[in-house]
């Protein structure tokens, strides 16, 4: 299979948008759309695969070598992408202390697919940005030459542009589009295709308070500047990344249970749970559209 013909492997796009009953948002005069991404494919699924794409168009099948926490859904998509194309796949895990245990589930899945993973101690790794930095590490790892450099959660230029038709998706069927942000390239490029007169809401799931800054510089890094119209509400992370406390999961659960939806915890709970106290705040005017982008899902509900 050749790695331009992403086709090859059928994503199901547009995605599906379903309709919910939810009296949360009903009695306040909303109405609340699944947008369901996590259907795209089932490797591949959600955001992945819209950010993976335009990268791996542009990798050409060299290797491609990208970074992640060791529990990266990143970094399990761009794996899957590698078997699946046949194309080699470099992992840069964040944390040396885990290369002497045992790999959890997420690894052991990338390493299954043909993943050479290679862990790094946390302070080189928030400096792999820098170019000397980089350039040691990739001779480290005997990657100095012909790779395909994603960063973490995929979030490039590339994968801004990648995520603009899911806003185009949405356009004239949704007033607010609503997604769980980690690096900030789904934002991006959702609130560039949406269009005018809809917004798109971010919840950002890691605390600190970076994310809007770097949304907006992805924006111009794809876009030349500023595109739609987009906002971060920050008060939903419930501590930060992979913090899933007995509350979200009682309302993951509970909204498992109401809609047949099976909730990934670390970044689509938490954007549900802030949707369904948005609307009990009254943040939506009635009559407004509400569409959740469903962008991942448990890994217990994956097809392998």
């Amino acid at each position: 299979m050749n790695v331009f013909d992403l086709a090859a492997l059928r994503p199901r796009l547009p995605s599906p948008l379903e309709p919910v009953a939810d009296e949360r948002f009903a009695r306040h005069g909303v109405r609340l759309l699944l947008k369901r991404d996590d259907l795209i494919h089932p490797d591949l699924p959600g955001n992945k695969w819209r950010k993976l794409a335009p990268n791996l168009r542009a990798a050409a099948g060299r290797p491609v070598l990208t970074f992640g926490g060791a529990y990266s859904n990143h970094l399990r998509a761009t794996a899957a992408a590698g078997r699946l194309l046949g194309f080699p796949t470099v992992g840069v895990v964040r944390g040396d202390e885990l290369a002497g245990k045992p790999l959890n589930a997420s690894l052991t899945a990338c390493a299954a697919d043909g993943m050479r993973l290679h862990f790094v101690d946390r302070a080189t790794y928030r400096r792999t940005s820098e170019p000397e930095v980089l350039a040691e590490l990739l001779e480290r790892i005997g990657e100095r030459e012909g790779c395909w450099i994603v960063p973490e959660g995929g979030s490039n230029a590339l994968a801004a542009q990648g995520c603009t038709e899911l806003g185009r998706e949405l356009r004239g069927r949704a007033d607010v589009a609503a997604v769980a942000c980690g690096t900030g390239g789904t934002l991006a490029g959702l609130a560039a295709g949406l269009g005018g007169g809809a917004r798109a809401l971010g919840f950002p799931v890691l605390k600190g308070g970076f994310l809007g800054e770097r949304t907006s510089a992805l924006q111009m890094e794809a876009f030349g500047g500023p595109a739609g119209d987009w906002s971060l509400d920050e008060r939903f992370h419930f501590g930060g990344y992979a913090r899933v406390p007995p509350a979200l999961d009682a309302f993951a659960r509970d909204f498992e249970a109401r809609h047949g939806l099976p909730v990934e915890r670390l970044y689509v709970a938490k954007m549900l749970y802030g949707l369904v106290a948005l609307a009990g705040e009254g943040a939506f005017p009635p009559g407004t559209t509400v569409a959740a982008v469903i962008t991942g899902r448990p890994q217990s509900a994956a097809s392998r």
